[in-house]
């Protein structure tokens, strides 16, 4: 019975804040002292390869505190989405709790970090209870998959027809939110919008979705100066290329990426592929039977449009933080 309180009260431990600010490390710090296991809540540390563009932990720090949620997906895959890490993630938690340890989730993918909070996912799909939940996985990302080779003007007019309210939010080139929206209408015969507003409506619940899933939190929020967090993410792309950045770009680019471009072309926007720094090298990868000096070019090109967009994405995390996180509803 005391141990079963104990679980009860034991804290989710969440680290957040933009890229560059030290989460890893600090969780890695939390987990050691604290005897707690780490859950990492990254969109790209999900798939195997890119250790170094992705910044994952190194397997000596992961042999100093358990981490989970890091290589565990085919780079091939293409259809992980955050229902997939939070089916997964809940299950870690769980596990975690019931060991009487402190489950430690670090991100990151701030979507993801949602998902574990609070209730803000609509489970897609009624299907007969003979199908079994890969079954029931596939046959939705196939239908999101089917959705999304749909023009962007003709998706966008179909989520207007049925949910307006969502369609006005959502812009008509992302495919991949439109096609999400569309799809929970067509498996559930209720928009996207209802389903929110109905998860507004529970106890505890916010604006982001429904109520907290965890009676007791302990979030962490690492800040920094935008102009100290530029320079240190710079010098992270700097100390990248040391640790050999471009000889894994370029071995996984010949190893998974060519015959993609060849058969389909790569457009960059699903799975691993997604990675900040891939596409961004994408000429220098692609571009063949040039001279030293013209490679050098691109290579140059694409160090400075990685360390732009790192540092565009650093804002993007602080906004969410400040926009979605601290002005959420206390109800």
């Amino acid at each position: 019975m005391a141990a079963h309180c104990v679980k009860r009260t034991l804290p989710l431990v969440i680290v957040l804040g933009a890229t560059g600010t030290g989460k890893s490390k600090l969780a890695l710090q939390l987990g050691q002292r604290l005897g707690g296991e780490v859950i990492s809540a990254d969109s790209m540390q999900v798939y195997k390869g890119l250790d170094i563009i992705t910044n994952k932990v190194t397997a000596e720090e992961q042999e100093l505190c358990k981490h989970h949620m890091i290589s565990c997906v085919d780079p091939l895959v293409t259809n992980f989405t955050v229902v997939d890490f939070r089916n997964k993630a809940l299950a870690l938690i769980e596990d975690i709790f019931s060991r009487d340890k402190i489950p430690i989730v670090v991100g990151g993918t701030n979507y993801y970090i949602e998902s574990l909070l609070w209730k803000v996912l609509v489970n897609t799909g009624s299907p007969p209870v003979e199908k079994t939940a890969a079954h029931i996985h596939q046959v939705g990302a196939d239908r999101k998959t089917e959705l999304e080779k749909l023009d962007c003007s003709e998706l966008h007019a179909r989520l207007k027809n049925v949910d307006p309210e969502m369609a006005a939010k959502l812009h008509p080139h992302d495919k991949r939110k439109v096609a999400r929206s569309l799809q929970v209408y067509e498996e559930s015969g209720i928009s996207h919008t209802e389903h929110l507003r109905l998860q507004q409506e529970e106890d505890g619940a916010g604006p982001l979705g429904g109520a907290l899933r965890y009676p007791h939190h302990c979030i962490l929020w690492l800040h920094s100066d935008q102009e100290v967090l530029n320079s240190r993410l710079s010098a992270r792309v700097d100390e990248m290329l040391e640790m050999g950045l471009i000889k894994e770009l370029q071995d996984f680019h010949i190893r998974y990426n060519e015959k993609i471009i060849a058969q389909t072309g790569q457009d960059y926007q699903h799975g691993i592929f997604q990675s900040i720094g891939f596409k961004e090298f994408h000429e220098y990868l692609v571009t063949k039977d040039i001279t030293p000096d013209k490679a050098d070019i691109l290579l140059q090109k694409g160090i400075e449009a990685l360390k732009q967009r790192t540092q565009k994405y650093a804002k993007k995390q602080i906004k969410w933080v400040q926009n979605r996180f601290l002005k959420r509803s206390a109800s």
